[in-house]
């Protein structure tokens, strides 16, 4: 299959609606506190008699500066004594959840992300995966896939060698945009010294990987001025890129109100910025994996994606479809068993949860059949640009074209403005409907409409 995007501008201002992101299925807004530590806890069971492996994800929320454009849960303070009640919090909670998973299973994926996990000690940064370790069975370096978020102006030389020492081998720099208006409009100020620095750092520990990540659509951002980023960026030469969409929505992020809407970019100017991006990355050798990312030709992403392996999960593209998910901290989101579930949101509800000796899990939600089926079916579209008809057929006990007779007029339209072709036997996405992913996704959600409005724009 090839990877080649069309970017035609009168589609995408057509199709450009509010949509999920599909890092899960159903998405975080059908969560509900029906599901609780006791639902969990069934679905840990069914997890254990599945077998197979597991992937961990740490919250940690911290950061000593806020940037304008975050959306994540975080805690604000420069006193990095905050941290320590936390961290032993969080390592009472992987006691817990340890108790109830099978010993045998092995890690082999785990995730720290936040906030800033390197806002914490490097002492803390030590214990934190000892303790996993003591509780955990983490695989081999050349078998496991060890991440981490890494903001470049809370990292050095000897933060990124102590990462890989205690089992990091992959890690994404933060980075936004190089404009130093752009930087000042969002209180993001990081040099390209400090932001290369760590970069050369993590090439020099052997880090397997290593992703920068972008934003478009930020104020004061031209398509001048972004590929002046670009190009500092390309001649970096990462494994990968992340180029997110800036979703403004200042009604829910209270850190957003400190952006002025008139700084933004234009409707056309920010698609002129995603098109022009697309066409120098692609230029510079970087294959299109999909839903903002770019990889090399060798990367794991995009071999995982030529042998329909891609798999995506609340970290975004992953190789490692087989492994149940375990959330720790605050906030954090798990898929164990036939359900989702998510963390209390506040420092002080974990405290309180982590010291009477309860899971701090507060809602969820459990999937059936159909869920399932849908699940399957946004992920194959989703990671592949392609549906297999035919091996839905075989895998779930449903007539396709009965089941879902009310999506094939939206598939219909989709195949006359050429963003797919399908057949009986398979869906396939054409370039012309790549960027427009999500919102071909949606026809096979069963929830988006009533769900719409709480998502951003597909582009």
């Amino acid at each position: 299959m090839s990877n080649t995007l069309e970017f035609d501008i009168d589609l995408i201002q057509r199709y450009d609606n509010a949509g999920p992101r599909y890092t899960s299925y159903p998405t975080a807004v059908e969560f509900h506190e029906g599901f609780n530590a006791d639902s969990y806890k069934k679905h840990i069971a069914l997890s254990n008699r599945r077998g197979g492996p597991l992937s961990l994800y740490f919250h940690l929320p911290f950061c000593d500066t806020v940037c304008f454009y975050c959306a994540c849960n975080k805690v604000v303070t420069k006193n990095r004594a905050h941290a320590e009640p936390y961290m032993q919090n969080l390592y009472k909670e992987i006691a817990m959840q340890a108790e109830l998973f099978d010993s045998d299973r092995v890690v082999e994926q785990l995730h720290w992300g936040g906030g800033t996990p390197t806002f914490i000690s490097h002492q803390q940064m030590r214990e934190l995966m000892n303790v996993t370790r003591q509780f955990f069975n983490l695989a081999a370096d050349d078998r496991g896939e060890f991440s981490i978020e890494v903001d470049p102006r809370e990292a050095n030389a000897d933060t990124i060698a102590l990462l890989r020492e205690i089992g990091f081998n992959r890690l994404s720099l933060g980075l936004q945009d190089f404009n130093p208006e752009v930087q000042k409009a969002v209180n993001r100020i990081q040099t390209e010294a400090e932001t290369f620095a760590v970069l050369e750092a993590a090439r020099k520990e052997g880090f397997r990987s290593i992703s920068l990540d972008l934003i478009y659509g930020l104020p004061h951002q031209t398509v001048d001025s972004f590929n002046e980023t670009l190009d500092k960026v390309i001649a970096a030469s990462p494994d990968r890129l992340s180029v997110f969409n800036y979703a403004h929505l200042p009604e829910r992020f209270r850190t957003q109100r400190q952006i002025r809407t008139e700084d933004l970019p234009s409707a056309r100017d920010k698609l002129a910025i995603l098109q022009s991006t697309i066409d120098k990355l692609t230029s510079a050798g970087y294959v299109y994996i999909g839903m903002d990312h770019f990889a090399k030709p060798g990367d794991e992403l995009t071999i995982a994606q030529q042998q329909k392996q891609l798999y995506r999960n609340f970290q975004g593209y992953s190789t490692h479809a087989e492994c149940d998910l375990i959330g720790f901290g605050a906030t954090s989101i798990g898929m164990v068993g036939d359900s989702y579930s998510q963390n209390v949101r506040t420092l002080v509800e974990y405290d309180s949860a982590i010291q009477a000796g309860n899971l701090p899990v507060f809602r969820g939600v459990e999937l059936d059949q159909d869920d399932k089926i849908r699940r399957d079916i946004i992920s194959q579209l989703i990671c592949h640009f392609a549906l297999d008809i035919a091996e839905i057929e075989r895998r779930y006990p449903i007539d396709f074209a009965e089941y879902f007779h009310a999506v094939f007029p939206q598939l219909e339209q989709f195949a006359r403005d050429g963003l797919l072709q399908y057949n009986w036997e398979q869906i396939e996405v054409l370039p012309g409907g790549r960027l427009l992913i999500r919102h071909i996704c949606m026809a096979f959600d069963k929830y988006s409409q009533a769900a719409q409005q709480r998502f951003s724009k597909v582009i």
